[in-house]
Formats: structure tokens, sequence, C-alpha cells
């Protein structure tokens, strides 16, 4: 069972990886210095040569002077020509190991997920992320060397020069580098926003007609509404942080040249000459402002661009992801300050027996710590197996389950993860003692009743009478049960949460509450197995499981890659349902069990169809009429 569309739980972030990028490839970039020392040089010749040439040459009345200091800017200008050509080499021997790591990565996964966007991501997004890189890379180095020769250039004309003209560069920069990291996941949010909101109208657009045929086009316009909302919002944020940006533009670019002139008589007065003042005005109009433009429009929103672009590209699990040229691949469990995923699961395979097929087969999943997961799929498919080996109930035939970094079965295990399945256990004893169970001192009453708040267990405690009430478990509705077993979990340090189908006697409201408390639990990660799809529109991505290939992904891509998850949105609910009562309309009884009324009427599903049921295999050992 080959798994799909995993994201990342424990990769560097992309901007650690280009460090990396960078640093493996130290002697390319020590090229690129060297060629670009040759632009410092112009751009020291820029406002120098100026200045000299007015002082020395044309305001002194000597023409040959101030021609020859404007021809010395010249020939700076070639020789940055030549070295402007050396970079665009270095930039390449940059740029194209970059492109050929995520076209392998991006047809790699395509053979081996049949990722429908591996066409796009081959012919457009691999090349915007080349493209991109090396636009960043031009821009960056232009700055540096360009700000570093006119820096130079004015102390060497005039320290006060540098006086006037420094502070507000330098302001202009932090804020700007301040803007970047804020402004990048605002534009991701307004991408995601976007997106989502693309591919609600995709689904509703086309069933326009079966909207109005059923009546839903409130609940269809308020979800709209929604994701209109979030997307304005997003813009929104987008925008403020978009004039941050202007701002920082004009303080360390404009307000410069304002000063200078403002304080041009000043500066004349205090033994700047008027060459020296006009080669100020050349550096910063001719290249400080230049260079710090293409810096904040270039760097800021190609910059924000590339990370996302590289983000979509290499969200492989880090099992499956390429190991990066020239670096070893990272352990399983990370070392340092890089958290354990949450859960892994590692070519997980098991059958229940020696010569059964596979209920699963080479299952992998990764998960991130406070991640939300939904797993679906037909009955019988696998999805209450692989919770039981998730909480360690069973044994897998072939793989490896891991909870925190740690196996889940030995010293500790039970403390790392608890499970919450269909029919929830209630002993006998008082209320405190069932919510208090899964801890070993006893849990403090404000606590408990906040969880059970949280939950939705708050009525049925002041209903019996507050948390020492005694309970009488066959008193209780199934519902009612799974609320106290839904918050003793909660109560319970477990930071790994699996609900096998643990509120399908809860209705839809009450199942939402307790969802989305687990999911916001601190530092707590959930797995769902799902009923309805509710569950899986709350979760942050879903696993649909159909026995061959499991692909896992976010709900409004699944709906556009899986069939099956089609048909299953088209069901609505799904799974185990809860048991029918004895004497149910169809006569039927879903396990054998003492009781049954012997009059020839009762189906009982036991054993594969057509094996008929042994004569005294009840529980009670009697003849059920013979049958």
């Amino acid at each position: 069972m080959k798994l799909s569309g995993v994201q990342p739980s424990a990769r560097p972030g992309p901007y650690r990886r280009g460090v990396r990028f960078l640093r493996r490839r130290w002697p390319v970039v020590l090229r690129l210095v060297l060629w670009s020392v040759l632009e410092t040089g112009q751009t020291f010749l820029t406002g120098y040569a100026l200045a000299h040439a007015l002082d020395d040459g044309f305001l002194d009345g000597n023409e040959a002077v101030g021609l020859g200091w404007l021809g010395a800017a010249a020939l700076g200008v070639v020789i940055a020509a030549y070295g402007t050509g050396k970079v665009y080499r270095a930039v390449a021997d940059l740029v194209e190991p970059m492109r050929d790591s995520l076209v392998r990565q991006v047809v790699g996964r395509g053979l081996r997920d049949a990722d429908g966007a591996a066409v796009s991501r081959l012919t457009q997004q691999v090349e915007i992320a080349r493209d991109t890189f090396a636009g960043l890379v031009l821009v960056s180095r232009s700055f540096v060397f360009t700000a570093a020769g006119a820096l130079i250039g004015l102390f060497s004309l005039a320290p006060l020069l540098l006086l006037v003209v420094a502070p507000p560069l330098l302001a202009g920069i932090v804020l700007f580098v301040a803007t970047l990291r804020p402004l990048a996941r605002r534009q991701e949010e307004f991408l995601v926003a976007d997106e989502e909101l693309a591919g609600q109208l995709g689904v509703v657009c086309p069933g326009l007609r079966d909207v109005a045929a059923a009546g839903a086009e409130q609940g269809v316009a308020e979800d709209l509404d929604r994701g209109v909302a979030t997307e304005y919002a997003a813009a929104g944020a987008l925008a403020r942080w978009g004039i941050l940006r202007t701002v920082a533009l004009a303080t360390g670019g404009q307000l410069p040249l304002v000063l200078l002139l403002a304080t041009g008589p000043w500066l004349l007065d205090n033994g700047v000459t008027p060459g020296a003042l006009v080669g100020a005005l050349a550096y910063v109009t001719q290249a400080l402002l230049p260079a710090l433009h293409n810096l904040v429009h270039g760097l800021g929103a190609s910059g924000s661009r590339l990370a996302i672009v590289l983000r979509r590209l290499t969200w492989d699990p880090p099992e499956t992801a390429e190991t990066p040229e020239g670096e070893a691949p990272e352990a399983s469990t990370p070392r340092g300050d890089v958290p354990a995923p949450a859960l892994r699961l590692s070519s997980l395979t098991f059958a229940y027996g020696p010569h059964a097929e596979p209920v699963l087969n080479d299952l992998e999943l990764t998960l991130a710590r406070g991640e939300h997961l939904a797993v679906v799929g037909p009955s019988g498919i696998g999805k209450s197996t692989m919770a039981g080996m998730v909480a360690g109930l069973l044994v897998p035939d072939a793989g490896d389950v891991r909870v925190d970094g740690l196996p889940v079965r030995g010293e500790g295990a039970v403390g790392r993860r608890v499970l919450i399945p269909q029919e929830a256990y209630v002993f006998t004893g008082t209320l405190r003692e069932n919510l208090g169970y899964l801890r070993e001192e006893p849990v403090p009453e404000r606590e408990m009743l906040a969880a059970a708040e949280v939950i939705g267990l708050a009525p049925l405690i002041e209903r019996l009478g507050g948390p020492d009430a005694e309970l009488a478990p066959d008193e209780l509705s199934a519902g009612e049960r799974q609320l106290i077993a839904l918050t003793r979990a909660y109560l319970s340090y477990a930071p790994l949460a699996i609900l096998d189908e643990a509120t399908c006697h809860l209705d839809p409201v009450a199942e939402s509450r307790a969802e989305r408390a687990f999911a916001a639990r601190p530092g707590g990660t959930l797995v769902v197995i799902a009923h309805r799809i509710s569950s899986a529109r709350r979760a942050d991505r879903v696993l649909v499981m159909d026995g061959a290939h499991a692909l896992c992904g976010r709900h409004d891509e699944l709906l556009a890659r899986s069939p099956l998850y089609r048909d299953l949105n088209g069901a609505g609910e799904w799974g185990s349902h809860p048991p029918l009562a004895l004497r149910d309309p169809y006569r039927v009884d879903p396990v054998p069990r003492p009781g049954l009324a012997g009059d020839r009427g009762h189906v009982v599903a036991h054993r594969s169809v057509g094996q008929m049921e042994a004569v005294r295999d009840l529980g009670d050992r009697r003849t059920p009429g013979g049958e």
C-alpha cells in the first residue's frame, strides 16, 4: 500500500536548505564574489571620478583633468561589464544543479505516486524556481557590492557625507528585512485561500442544479462566503505589509537624497567640496536607490514566491525524499533541536493469518506534531487495523511503528498514545474515577470540569450530580459512554490520540465539538478514523485507504485526485455503524449472543457467507431453536 501526497514533518525549511546548498558549493560562491568585486570598483568610480572631475578639472579650469577622470569612470564601466559576464556563468553553475535536483524529485514522485500535478511541477514550477533563484542571486549580489562601493566612495570623498546617507539607508534595510518573513507568510496564506476558494467554486459550479434541487443554496452560499472572507482578510494583511515595504524603500532610498539636498549648505560650510556633494548625489541616485529598489522588489516578491514554490516541490516525506547531492541522509530520529515526528509508519504490513491477503501492505505515513489526520475508506479496508497497530495492540507482520521517534511497544509506550474505540468502556465506580483512570495522580477538579466542558460532557456531569456520582454503565447511553471515554483520554498526558470511530454515537454537532477539542489540545496530535465526511473536512490531511494504493492530502486535493474519496463524499457517512437492536425491524443481529428468541427468524452475522452457525456456539451454550 503505497502512500502519496504526504507533507513533510521534520524537514528543514527552504531557507535552511538554501544555506546548506550554497555551503556545499562554496568554490562557485567564491568565484561569484571575486568577479562581483569589479562592480564595487565601477560603483566607486561613479561618484569619486565625477567629484574629482569637477573639483580638480572643470571647476578649476582644467578640462583635460576633468575629461581624464570621466574617462576613468567609463573604463570602470567596461571592466565591470566584463565581470558581469563572468558573474552570469558563475550564477549558472549555482542554478542548474538546483534545477536538476528539483527535476529528479518531481519525476521520482510522479513515477512513484502517479502524481497528477507532476507535469505542471516539471514544466512550470521547476522553471519558476530556477529563474527566480537566478534572479535573487543576481539582485542580492548586486545590492551588496553596489552598496559597498557607494559607501566606500562616500567615505573617501568626505566622512560627513557617509554620516548623512548611511543611517537612513541602514534603517530602510532593517525595516525591509523585518518584513520578509511576515510578508512571505501573508503571501502564502493568500495563495492558499485563493486555491481553496477556487476549489470550492470548482465543486459547486458544476453542481448548481443539484444544490438548487436539494434546497442547499443557503448552506453552500455560507461556505463560499467564508472562503471569500478568508481570502479578503489575507489580501488585506498582504496589502498592509506591502505598505511597510514601500516605507522601507522610501526610507533607505529617497530619504538620503532629501537629506543631502537639505544639508547641502551646511556640508559646504564644513569642508565638503561642490564636486564631493555632486558625487554623493550620484552615488545615491545612480547606485544606492536603483540597487535598493531592485532588492526590495526582487528579493521581496520573488523571494517569497521562491520559498512557496520550493515548499510545494519538495513536500515528500523524509523517508522517500531525495537526499541532496553531497549530503548524508537524515536519521529517522532527528537530532538536536529538530523534533521527532509524532507518528511514523514505515513499510507497515499486516494480515490476519499466514495465508490471508494483507489488510495493510507496505503503508508509509509521517505525521508532524500537532497535526490532525482523518482516515477514511470502505468498511473492512484496514482502518481499525491500522489504529490497533498505532496503539500497540496489534503487531505488524513487517514494518515499524514509532510514536515520538520511539517504538510503539516498549517501556513508556502507554503514556505516548491513547486509543478511544467505538465501543467505549465505562466501569462501575464514580465518574471521577472513570475520568482520571489514565492519570497516576488525582486529577484536580477544576481541570476535570474544564476538560468536560471542552468535550461536551458538562451537561451529563450536572445531571448526574457532580464528579463523585456513582455510575451504572448499563444505565448510560452509548453516546454518554463515548463522552466519558473521550474526556478520560483528553485528560491523559498522551500526546497522540487515536479516535477509532469514537464519536459514532454522537450527533454531528457533538462530534465536531469533541474532535475540535482534541485537535486544539496543546502539543497533541490527532488521528480520527472517520465515519462522516465532516470529520474529513475538519482534518489538516486525509488518508484514503482502498487496499491497493493509499493516498494522503488535503480535502480539496483528494476531491480532484481520488475517485474513491469523491464516492465517499457522496455517501456522506461510511465505516462501521452502531449495532442494530435485538428485535430491530430487519431482524438481524450483529453478533451471536445469549438471549436470542430462537424463533428461527433471526440472522446472526458471525462467519463467512455460506457458512452456518454451529449449534451451542452462543455464549450461554444453548441451542437457538435448533438453528
